[in-house]
């Protein structure tokens, strides 16, 4: 048997296969609710051993997207517990991703707050509206160093309120150029106190944030998702060798937590040395994501890097992706216009072999 069909166990982290489904946003959540047609949606996939949810926001201002999911207030805590409950009755494990979007995002994608950032410099771009279309990133108002301390307790509260729901845990989103990448970057993050400068410095809101939600729901509990490499966002490349020593040490910082993984989003710009390193630094799950196919992630399986392999697209347009690795069946492609749409149209509604 292929081993991507067989369980994973380690460091008493235990999935019925090595499949993941990745986190992808749909924009399906009316009034940022998770919702009925929601459930529906992940209750199709539980083929995956591991489901990550769609970014969802800790925070009322981290909803920097028209119709993303939050998990602030208690109907969202509501709706998510459908899903978690769906989920859990086929044996699979379902994390939820605390997605906070920083300056990429727009004033009228937020039900209350400031757009915040680590510093005011604006997004190139634009976003999504349902009040006008696209528009232009809005201008970000730079996080004060208390401000900063705030965000991180917004995490805290929100993973709590993710146990709440009946999540087997959360994954930190670190990456595509969201808030804790956008403090990572030094093209993004011109600050001058704690959080700003040296390497150290600008990893320390993603390692206190870690830490605190660790602390709070355990750390068997956490993951994190990290992009090295990544210009998503507006952040633009910096120093190859800077970015190889933020990410050594971040993996050696998760490691050092102790926390259940750390999950790749890989691009082609990644080296092999800063997998190696990641690899070398971190000794828990390793998910790899980004461009597989089923017989890529074998090969990735057998190759030694990653423990357990993602897929986004796939999921997407075939609910039923892991009958149809078990049966060498074609894959139904991707209905590219439908990905943020409203509705049940490009969601819900794609078939299988069944």
């Amino acid at each position: 048997m292929k081993k991507i069909l067989t369980a994973y166990s380690k460091n008493g982290f235990g999935l019925k296969n090595h499949i993941v489904m990745a986190p992808m946003t749909r924009s399906r959540a009316i009034n940022n609710i998770p919702n009925d047609l929601m459930t529906t949606y992940y209750g199709q996939r539980t083929g995956a051993g591991l489901i990550i949810t769609e970014g969802t926001a800790p925070t009322p201002e981290a909803l920097g997207y028209a119709r993303i999911p939050g998990i602030f207030n208690d109907a969202q805590i509501e709706g998510w517990k459908k899903i978690t409950a769906r989920v859990h009755q086929d044996g699979t494990k379902i994390f939820l991703q605390l997605m906070h979007t920083g300056r990429i995002g727009h004033k009228d994608n937020l039900s209350e707050g400031t757009l915040w950032g680590a510093s005011d410099i604006k997004a190139a771009g634009q976003i999504y509206t349902d009040t006008a279309g696209m528009q232009d990133h809005s201008d970000p108002v730079a996080l004060t160093t208390a401000g900063v301390k705030n965000i991180i307790e917004g995490y805290v509260s929100a993973a709590k309120n993710a146990i709440k729901a009946g999540f087997d845990g959360v994954e930190l989103h670190a990456a595509n150029g969201y808030l804790l990448e956008q403090f990572l970057n030094p093209n993004v993050n011109d600050r001058t106190d704690e959080y700003g400068g040296s390497i150290t410095n600008r990893a320390r809101l993603t390692v206190e944030v870690t830490e605190k939600v660790a602390g709070a729901i355990g750390r068997e509990k956490v993951g994190i998702r990290f992009s090295p490499f990544s210009a998503l966002g507006d952040l633009q490349a910096y120093d190859p060798d800077e970015v190889q020593e933020t990410y050594t040490y971040l993996a050696k910082a998760m490691n050092g937590l102790d926390i259940q993984y750390i999950h790749i989003s890989a691009n082609p710009a990644i080296p092999q040395e800063t997998f190696d390193a990641i690899r070398a630094n971190f000794l828990s799950t390793i998910i790899l994501c980004n461009g597989l196919t089923a017989e890529t992630a074998e090969s990735k399986l057998n190759e030694g890097f990653a423990d357990i392999v993602a897929f986004g697209r796939s999921f997407l347009s075939n609910p039923d992706f892991v009958s149809r690795i078990e049966k060498n069946a074609l894959l139904h492609p991707v209905d590219f216009t439908t990905l943020y749409t409203p509705g049940e149209k490009g969601y819900t509604d794609y078939p299988t072999l069944q």
